[in-house]
């Protein structure tokens, strides 16, 4: 987890931030509705080519912090795709675990309704060990801060 220096907010980095591959950013968590369980946040898609930014609505969180230390626990491995998607389907997440120890996480982000004209695809690697679990740490620390 980063701080981002324009707002001091958490922010999660998620992918290599280098010049060719594409990275996430998850950030600005928000409660629209004061104490209802709805949370908002940013996702933006960062790259050479690429520059896209949604806002993903969950019901406090839709559980994605769960989702991510199910993969930390079954470290060894699964079969096939494992998936979770957010309230309004704005975030999808597929995973699949790889011979190898690895993780692959494709990420999707979708347009919002009722338009969802586009969708945009990325996937990340992540060791299954160490690397998922602090992963998880901080998407469950973004998704429990506390949203203004």
């Amino acid at each position: 987890m980063i701080a981002d220096d324009a707002s001091a907010d958490l922010v999660v980095r998620v992918g290599d931030p280098g010049a060719q591959a594409v990275h996430l950013l998850l950030c600005e968590p928000s409660r629209p509705y004061g104490d209802e369980p709805t949370l908002d946040f940013i996702v933006r898609a960062r790259g050479r080519w690429v520059s896209i930014e949604t806002l993903v609505r969950t019901w406090d969180g839709d559980g994605l912090d769960s989702f991510l230390s199910s993969l930390v626990e079954d470290f060894r491995g699964w079969e096939g795709a494992r998936t979770w998607h957010s309230l309004e389907y704005d975030l999808t997440l597929s995973a699949e675990h790889r011979s190898g120890g690895h993780v692959h996480l494709t990420w999707g982000i979708h347009d919002r309704p009722p338009a969802e004209e586009w969708h945009f695809e990325v996937t990340t690697v992540h060791a299954a060990g160490e690397d998922m679990q602090r992963l998880a740490a901080e998407i469950h620390a973004l998704l429990t801060s506390e949203a203004e």
